[in-house]
């Protein structure tokens, strides 16, 4: 049984939603997803769909990982996920404070794209995690080569640090303030949308 964890009004796309992601029937959904040659930066192009299905039921069961499914109109549009910087990804590569959380998403492979549903997209995910009042900081840390994800991150307010290097990449860590945030998309925490659950506390 999923559950609905936020939801968000745009005003040009629509509703935007988070849901809790049912490991077993949305395997082969992310399967597709992650594999797809546009997720190249996802770093899950050769997983099968049993090796997706452990790593969202490794990230369901880890304290300081959650990921979540994201619907546009109601239907499975998108992947969020938020972690503790100072427990996962960026452990000894991140001057870490209290009230940083760290972001991935991915938006669903489609053949008919919509302009602005990606900047929609990383809205929604910043609205929902600041949304957290203990939220300070936006944690990233996108493949350096991934000039589009740092396109649309710079137009929602994150600032470059530098790149810092990780096993599986070179990364480019970014930081957005709620500050930031506000004043780069005029989306309060709380404008246009609706949180459902209380957030862990990330301190």
């Amino acid at each position: 049984m999923t559950q609905l964890v936020h939801v968000r009004h745009d005003r040009r796309l629509g509703e935007f939603a988070l849901r809790t992601i049912d490991v077993a029937a949305d395997a082969p959904l992310l399967h597709r997803w992650v594999t797809h040659p546009k997720a190249a930066f996802w770093l899950m192009r050769d997983a099968d769909v049993d090796a997706v299905a452990a790593e969202y039921q490794r990230i369901a069961e880890h304290p300081h990982h959650e990921a979540y499914l994201g619907l546009w109109r109601g239907e499975p549009a998108f992947l969020a996920e938020r972690y503790d910087p100072a427990h996962v990804e960026l452990v000894g590569l991140h001057d870490a404070r209290p009230g940083d959380v760290g972001m991935h998403f991915l938006c669903a492979p489609t053949d008919t794209p919509v302009s602005g549903f990606s900047r929609a997209v990383i809205t929604t995910v910043l609205a929902w995690i600041f949304a957290d009042p203990a939220t300070e900081r936006v944690v990233v840390e996108p493949d350096v080569r991934n000039t589009a994800v740092q396109a649309l991150n710079a137009a929602v307010g994150f600032e470059v640090v530098g790149p810092v290097t990780k096993p599986e990449k070179t990364a480019l860590l970014s930081i957005c303030t709620r500050q930031r945030f506000r004043a780069a998309t005029g989306v309060t925490s709380a404008a246009g949308a609706e949180t459902k659950e209380h957030h862990r506390d990330h301190a």
